[in-house]
């Protein structure tokens, strides 16, 4: 295979180079910038051919491991590969650092991006095709203090995406309470996570979650290309500030209005106010949903939290068993008292377990790893009345988490075992993922 900017599946112009420029790669295909903008390979041939292959090989055999994250770290003379697989870190490769910066340069080539500047960080995306399934490649760099820069790929498999309640197997509860929140046409539903817990898929499953047949439903969020059905993308007015936006928005009768995330305090402040006319979908940067409550009652009183807020949901990533290898046993009954399973429960699943003096056998769908894929083990505190008079008596967010339990909210713990009970999920995992 030849590299060239080849025609995509959804259209679009093919460059190919003559014979003394063409660079062979096994089977990825790198389509073009996210952002549109012209790549000249001609004008930097000779990074091209510095880092153009190392480049190609990198990625190729990080997508043939199932890898949804790559670091590359310049440690001094040497640089660092990482692969994330399902979101727990693996040692790759290691490379000269020469190598490292040739590679990083290229990426951020074909990304679109600055390669000439090293001291600010960078972000951007490639269009490619990987053994015939299109990937979009995010591009990162960001530079270190002892020089060089880091550089992360995260890429995404257009053909599967994570964004309806039955892609994070939302309980049927849970989504019940998502749909009454948020017919009232009043109140504030948020989500948050930490960094790589998947808050924007998490947002879209909610939004999916809202009866867009029975209640009108005005964006002012800019989805990234991607689409909801039944949802009326606000017009953009050049210049207009974002009071006016969703003032407008709620002169035209919409129920619940989705905005960009929260990240400055004035909008934080605007949505608020607007709370009590409409009912508002956001993101909000904040570890879990009881952090989250106590984070806007600092910034916003306990008295317009306690009466605007409806809901935070919040969403910790777990991986999924591989159905190919997982192994099924018989608990003990001991076991399922501690960690509050069902006494009832007759069987859980588990990764295989070695045995000694044999040689294990070879998954080849999830490469012997145990799992394969994830899913999302969510929390959510709803503002009901016991909870508005925890956020006025000052209560901090593990009372408020603890009294959410009590009351048969849904909690990372109760969702994780739910999945440890359907056989999607192991205790180990939840024990590796909670353990911070």
């Amino acid at each position: 295979m030849v590299f060239g900017f080849g025609k995509s599946k959804s259209g679009g112009s093919r460059r190919d180079y003559d014979s003394s420029e063409e660079f062979e790669i096994e089977s990825i295909l790198f389509q073009g910038a996210l952002n549109g903008k012209e790549v000249d390979l001609r004008a930097n041939a000779k990074l091209a051919q510095a880092g153009l292959v190392p480049a190609k090989e990198l990625i190729s055999d990080a997508l043939a491991r199932r890898a949804d994250m790559i670091r590359l770290d310049p440690k001094g003379r040497v640089a660092a590969v990482t692969l994330y697989v399902d979101g727990v870190p693996f040692p790759g490769s290691r490379m000269p650092a020469q190598q490292a910066l040739a590679i990083t340069q290229m990426l951020k080539l074909l990304a679109g991006l600055d390669i000439r500047d090293r001291q600010n960080a960078q972000a951007g995306g490639i269009v490619t095709d990987y053994k015939e399934t299109p990937y979009h490649l995010l591009i990162n760099t960001s530079p270190l203090k002892a020089g060089g820069e880091r550089l992360v790929v995260r890429p995404r498999n257009q053909q599967v995406q994570l964004e309806t309640p039955d892609d994070l197997g939302f309980s049927e509860d849970l989504r019940v309470r998502i749909r009454e929140l948020t017919s009232h046409r009043r109140g504030v539903v948020l989500v948050c996570g930490p960094p790589n817990s998947g808050v924007t898929t998490l947002s879209f499953a909610v939004i999916r979650s809202i009866d867009a047949y029975l209640y009108s439903i005005y964006s002012l969020a800019d989805f990234g290309g991607r689409s909801i059905t039944h949802i009326s993308q606000a017009e953009r007015v050049e210049g207009e500030t974002f009071d006016r936006q969703l003032a407008r928005a709620i002169r035209s009768d919409a129920d619940v209005i989705i905005v960009e995330p929260l990240h400055e305090e004035d909008r934080l402040k605007i949505v608020f106010d607007d709370a009590t006319k409409v009912c508002i979908v956001a993101e909000y940067k904040a570890p879990d949903a009881g952090n989250c409550i106590t984070q806007l009652r600092d910034t916003l009183g306990a008295e317009i939290v306690s009466d605007r807020l409806a809901m935070v949901l919040s969403q910790k990533l777990i991986r999924l068993l591989c159905d190919e290898c997982k192994q099924a046993y018989r608990p003990n009954p001991r076991l399922l008292q501690k960690v509050g399973l069902p006494p009832e429960t007759k069987v859980l699943y588990r990764p295989p377990q070695p045995i000694e003096g044999e040689e294990p056998d070879e998954c080849y769908k999830c490469g012997s790893i145990g799992y394969f894929g994830r899913t999302g083990v969510i929390q959510a505190i709803e503002v009901n009345d016991s909870i508005k008079e925890l956020i006025k008596s000052g209560a901090d967010a593990s009372a408020l988490k603890n009294q959410a339990r009590r009351e048969g909210m849904q909690s990372f713990q109760s969702d994780g075992l739910r999945l440890v009970a359907e056989g999607k999920t192991s205790l180990e995992e939840l024990q590796r993922a909670f353990k911070a």
